[in-house]
């Protein structure tokens, strides 16, 4: 499916609507990642999963590292999150297996990552 498709119609509809609501305090399992693009110097933003933990956030990579925001976050090493309202700066991203992260999630999101064969996940830490 060519990019001009994917970004017109129902699917432009959604991530316009995700983009509003994700990283609000009524949806609290998204937040959006406010990042810089590494060639062009614009800044995006990307819908994900996110999961506060003590010292940041953890994000679920269902994509792996092949995704532009994930390089992106990386070529600087750092962004924003958007979670609950709230814009919160952070630094030092690390990708780690799931498991080593699996505690942070409650049965039923251990679960679908399971199904969904999602194996990597990145740390993000509130910048110091």
């Amino acid at each position: 499916m060519s990019t001009k498709l994917m970004r017109s119609g129902p699917a432009r509809l959604f991530n316009s609507l995700m983009l509003r609501f994700a990283g609000t305090r009524f949806f609290p399992l998204y937040g959006v990642i406010e990042h810089r693009g590494r060639r062009s110097g614009r800044i995006f933003h990307t819908v994900v999963v996110v999961r506060p933990v003590a010292d940041g956030f953890v994000v679920p990579m269902p994509w792996g590292e092949r995704t532009d925001w994930y390089r992106n976050v990386r070529a600087p090493g750092g962004c924003a999150i958007r979670w609950k309202g709230r814009y919160h700066p952070v630094d030092r991203p690390e990708t780690l297996d799931t498991h080593a992260v699996m505690s942070d999630f409650n049965s039923f999101e251990r679960a679908i990552m399971s199904r969904l064969g999602i194996t990597q996940c990145l740390r993000l830490r509130h910048q110091t």
